[in-house]
């Protein structure tokens, strides 16, 4: 973690020191899948379908038409469910953990080529503020997965998510034309997700990492 972090803000010290042409900004809008799990978290645990979609901003580093500051802002869906492979009809396998959040992705962005159609990549970290949780179908054994439920035996164990999550994500894509682009995406969180269940599951302390795959789609206006 330390050194994702440290790299992340060599990254950006860098960027300082570029030349930015704000000037020359274009903007588009995104929307994809994403595939969510949340690691050391729930007992069973599972994958999570959702989505995301909202805004960027490209803008140009460098008198080349090859790296980008690419920030962003979405609405993103992350989360797990109970549906582990080989769980099926145990004790939470329907369980639904779904975090929603409004999310801020702040990427480097370089062209391999300055190609009009041609590969990129990207890297960076990314901002989550959670706008809803939603449980349904906690375990019966767990009851606490539930936010909304307090045991009295366990007052500090709970299931709320934590309201700000960050971490850092690398992808990779294909553009055609500058205009409409392909991503892939990987995203790993750096911050603990659910506080309240730090001894959970079985009397594991790991951190728990909320990960989401997504595959996106953007449209950059000319």
């Amino acid at each position: 973690m330390k050194k994702l972090l440290l790299a992340s803000g060599l990254m950006f010290s860098a960027l300082s020191f570029a030349q930015i042409d704000f000037s020359s900004t274009r903007f588009g809008a995104s929307a994809g899948a994403n595939l969510s799990a949340v690691r050391n978290a729930h007992n069973p645990s599972g994958k999570r379908f959702t989505m995301q979609f909202g805004a960027l901003a490209l803008i140009p580093m460098g008198t080349e038409n090859q790296f980008f500051l690419q920030p962003e802002i979405q609405y993103f869906g992350a989360g797990e469910t109970g549906k582990e492979k080989g769980a099926k009809g145990k004790d939470g396998y329907d369980a639904v953990y779904a975090n929603d959040y409004l999310s801020v992705p702040i990427n480097f962005k370089g062209y391999f080529s300055e190609a009009e159609s041609e590969f990129f990549a990207l890297i960076g970290p990314r901002f989550n503020f959670l706008l809803s949780q939603r449980v349904k179908n906690a375990p019966v054994s767990r009851p606490y997965y539930d936010p909304d439920v307090v045991v009295s035996s366990l007052p500090n164990v709970n299931g709320k998510t934590n309201k700000f999550n960050f971490g850092f994500g690398l992808g990779f894509g294909y553009s055609y034309k500058r205009q409409v682009e392909l991503t892939a995406r990987y995203d790993f969180g750096l911050s603990n997700t659910y506080p309240g269940l730090d001894h959970e599951p079985d009397g594991s302390t790991k951190s728990k990492s909320e990960q989401v795959i997504s595959l996106s789609v953007n449209y950059i206006f000319q």
